[in-house]
């Protein structure tokens, strides 16, 4: 099984939300931590937090991962610093929600660039000297959103169909060569993914942040290669859609949406 202890691992949107319990639950199991974020502010506080309560060590790197100008620039530090990554954890995302064409477009582009691109450039960037020694592992965050279209959610679910399909395409490309790339699949989650619109959702419905995360190590820790880190019925629902029609498929998520409100939700990072 493997260990974090001893190791470096680096976590992207670190300063809040899901992001704070990955790396919260990995000093507690003794790794040693790279944050990336938007807010230096955020990232420090975290970090003294961290510093605090876990004898690790952590470096902060605030970074706007939709630029990829400093996405570039966050590859060269990483590249000149004294030890490797050892376990990438691509957690950053946002997910625009409502109708299409009914919302400005804007949140969408960066939805892609956040979700697709630098999850990709990361990928690439990190795993590239992981495979050159033969040892690493990459997660790659995506979402039971992956595997349908959702209506109301449409950006959304496609940049996690593609963070779906990538992932599984590089860990087959990966496999025996010392380095591990897992998916994980976390359905609801308690974040700020709906604050300051007019959406909410029954808190009983969600799983904790600090549970998905724990779930999450706990997957890759034991080597599979796919995570569901919240409840059973997030992986039975994963399901459905490879047997039911794709038209049937949208359509059931579209008055699933409707009822909750995202045909008229605001636009919202998370």
């Amino acid at each position: 099984m493997y260990s974090y202890r001893g190791t470096t691992t680096l976590v992207t949107g670190a300063s809040r939300g899901l992001g704070t319990a990955y790396a919260t639950e990995l000093a507690r199991r003794g790794s040693d931590l790279v944050l990336v974020a938007r807010s230096a502010t955020a990232l420090d506080e975290l970090a003294d937090r961290i510093r605090a309560a876990h004898d690790v060590a952590v470096t902060t790197l605030a970074t706007d991962l939709t630029d990829r100008d400093q996405v570039a620039a966050l590859l060269r530090d990483l590249d000149a610093a004294p030890g490797p990554v050892d376990l990438l954890v691509n957690n950053a995302g946002m997910g625009p929600a409502g109708p299409f064409l009914g919302r400005p477009f804007a949140p969408n582009q960066t939805a892609v660039d956040l979700n697709v691109s630098a999850l990709m450039a990361l990928t690439h960037g990190i795993g590239t000297p992981m495979a050159a020694r033969g040892s690493g592992g990459i997660i790659n965050v995506a979402s039971t959103a992956a595997f349908q279209p959702m209506p109301f959610q449409a950006g959304y679910a496609a940049t996690k169909a593609f963070v779906l399909s990538f992932t599984e395409a590089v860990a087959e490309e990966l496999r025996g060569t010392g380095v591990r790339v897992m998916a994980a699949h976390p359905g609801g989650t308690d974040t700020a993914f709906f604050d300051g619109t007019s959406h909410s959702v029954d808190p009983r419905l969600l799983d904790s942040a600090e549970y998905v995360a724990r779930r999450t190590l706990d997957d890759y820790a034991r080597g599979r290669s796919a995570s569901y880190p919240g409840r059973r019925l997030n992986q039975v629902g994963s399901w459905l859609p490879r047997f039911l029609p794709r038209t049937t498929t949208t359509w059931i998520t579209g008055r699933l949406n409707r009822a909750l409100g995202l045909d008229v939700v605001q636009a919202r990072t998370a």
